[in-house]
């Protein structure tokens, strides 16, 4: 796979594979389209130190990743609970759970 600009990446699930993401401003920068790295610039700009992993993280993400996200989404608010987890079930000995 190749190292995406600003060298460091976060690794995911899309669509059933592991695949790399931009992991700086930089990177996910570069990944943007002319009009949406000025946007991007702005609320990364305005975004409060505490959310940017989330900020940057969700600019990093390919479309088809936040489309696959949504459908996840709608399927749990239908009541679609197949393939899930239940926290309790995931949590560490140490009480520890996931982010997002």
């Amino acid at each position: 796979m190749n190292q995406p600009v600003g060298g460091a990446t976060w690794t995911t699930v899309i669509g059933g594979e592991f695949v790399e993401i931009p992991a700086t401003i930089e990177g996910i920068r570069a990944t943007l389209a002319p009009e949406r790295a000025e946007e991007f610039d702005l609320v990364v700009a305005r975004t409060h130190a505490a959310k940017l992993p989330q900020v940057l993280a969700d600019w990093a993400l390919p479309p088809e990743a936040l489309a696959e996200e949504d459908a996840v989404i709608a399927r749990l608010k239908a009541g679609d609970h197949s393939d899930s987890i239940p926290q309790h079930d995931s949590m560490d000995d140490d009480g520890g759970g996931g982010g997002r």
